[in-house]
């Protein structure tokens, strides 16, 4: 009788794994990037590739556009004190498992507070000071010092002023385009909120979740965020990225995935700070600083829970490019959820630790705590 329950458990742990455990998939990148340029996903890896699958439903699409923000804690949960990278895991298995149970953001502590009732945009709302609502279908932030609290946008939100508050807001947008864009900005803050789209493939799902459309915004706080659905989460090259929680990508046939993405450097400097990003694809990154129009410098990429993509993270330093100075990649945890080397090719590439203004230093695999030298 024993020997016969046994075998009953181990069949159902074995339909379990196959059930959930999917293909790797790899796809398309930026012309300098180290992967498949074709911009198709393939059907499937060869046999002994690692395999890769859902992160679940705790934030993701499963959960619903105001069902993900509303399982977020409240603000004063997101502002915990930050762990450091430890030399032991901080729980067993490691921080990807459950990351706010390191403090890291998840579901649990970023995004729209549960308590924050949303008016939904035109239906409820349809303008307030600084901002309103245009019928060709956006939402247009125009006037310097709006503030934008508790609303439901299903739609794009445009800012093109400046000392703007953005809290308490849900964005869910589809397709081409960008759920928050950045035009010529000074002083935005977007803080507790959520972007995504319903749709996590397909030409539905949300291109860019944030994005600074002319790279020329300055003193942007980008913070606490809950962002899915996306085949880019954010897009900037200053300011400050921190305790955001990016996860459950989105992709259409072509796209190239990024978590959070630079496309050069910025005498403002840019720092992205204890965010868990996590992209469940075999391409691109997790964190990646390029050099699509210029070369990277002034960077500092401190204390985040990452994995995914083709690596992990870029460094900037791509071949044939401008040399990248000023970049420091401190304290962060490479988690192997996806893949025995965090990227499907491996945790970074691309950055040069020969250059004296650069830094590597207490990053960490977060399944062991083990040190990841550059």
């Amino acid at each position: 009788m024993k020997i016969g329950l046994f075998s009953v458990i181990a069949l159902a742990v074995a339909a379990i794994i196959i059930a959930v455990a999917g293909p790797f998939h790899q796809s398309g990148t930026r012309a300098e990037r180290l992967e498949d340029k074709s911009g198709a996903l393939a059907a499937s890896q060869s046999v002994g590739s690692p395999a890769i699958a859902s992160l679940g439903t705790a934030g993701s699409g499963a959960s619903g556009t105001a069902a993900g923000a509303s399982s977020a804690a409240s603000s004063s949960a997101a502002s915990s004190a930050q762990p450091a990278a430890s030399s032991a895991p901080l729980v067993k298995g490691g921080c990807a498992v459950s990351p706010h149970q390191c403090g890291y953001p998840d579901a649990t502590n970023t995004g729209v507070p549960a308590s924050v009732k949303l008016l939904r945009v035109p239906g409820q709302i349809s303008r307030g000071k600084g901002w309103h609502y245009d019928s060709r279908g956006w939402v247009e932030v125009d006037g310097n010092g709006a503030v934008l609290r508790g609303l439901y946008i299903p739609y794009d939100l445009d800012i093109s002023a400046s000392n703007v508050t953005v809290t308490d807001v849900e964005v869910v947008d589809t397709g081409n385009g960008f759920g928050i864009s950045l035009r010529h900005t000074n002083n935005v803050t977007i803080s507790h909120s959520a972007v995504s789209s319903p749709y996590a493939s397909g030409a539905n799902r949300l291109q860019v979740g944030i994005k600074d459309i002319y790279a020329d915004s300055v003193n942007t706080v980008i913070e606490y965020d809950n962002i899915w659905h996306t085949s880019t989460a954010v897009q900037i090259s200053e300011g400050l990225v921190m305790g955001n929680y990016i996860h459950d990508m989105g992709y259409t046939s072509g796209d190239h995935l990024d978590g959070i993405a630079s496309d050069a450097g910025d005498s403002h400097g840019l720092t992205i700070n204890h965010n868990t990003v996590f992209v469940h694809f075999g391409q691109t990154t997790a964190v990646g600083l390029f050099e699509d129009f210029g070369a990277q410098f002034n960077c500092l990429i401190e204390n985040n829970l990452i994995a995914g993509g083709g690596y992990a993270l870029y460094g900037g330093a791509n071949p044939g490019g401008a040399p990248t100075s000023n970049i420091r990649v401190v304290g962060n945890r490479f988690a192997r959820i996806y893949s025995k080397h965090s990227g499907y090719y491996g945790p970074f590439v691309y950055f040069d630790a020969h250059k004296s203004s650069n830094k590597w230093s207490g990053n960490v695999w977060d399944d062991t705590g083990k040190p990841l030298p550059a």
